[in-house]
């Protein structure tokens, strides 16, 4: 199972999207999530039909956050131009794990 770094902080399991269907899903249909799911080639989400609410890392090509937003269910987010991935966890993650705009991410296949 891969999992999310930050320097030598691995601070989540992680799930990768990577068919087109599993992009375009996303989190829909769930009803949580205890790591979070990489979304690649993804520079806009929308939370139509989720249940709760979710925290959207936005990474450019080097994976630096470029924005951190929370969203409601029912939403549609505006696009990052910068952003190449996205990252969707629970609402407040980001924040327990100390997440912030600026940071570098990396996925690791092993903790």
């Amino acid at each position: 199972m891969p999992w999310l770094v930050c320097g030598d902080r691995v601070v989540a399991s992680l799930e990768v999207a990577r068919t087109r269907s599993e992009r375009r899903r996303g989190l829909l249909g769930r009803g949580d999530l205890t790591g979070a799911l990489l979304i690649e080639r993804c520079r806009c989400v929308h939370t139509i039909g989720m249940s709760f609410d979710i925290d959207v890392l936005f990474l450019d090509r080097q994976r630096r956050v470029v924005d951190l937003v929370q969203m409601p269910p029912g939403r549609i987010g505006r696009p990052r131009l910068s952003a190449r991935s996205v990252i969707e966890t629970q609402a407040g993650a980001c924040e327990r794990w100390g997440l912030s705009v600026g940071d570098t991410l990396d996925i690791r296949l092993e903790a």
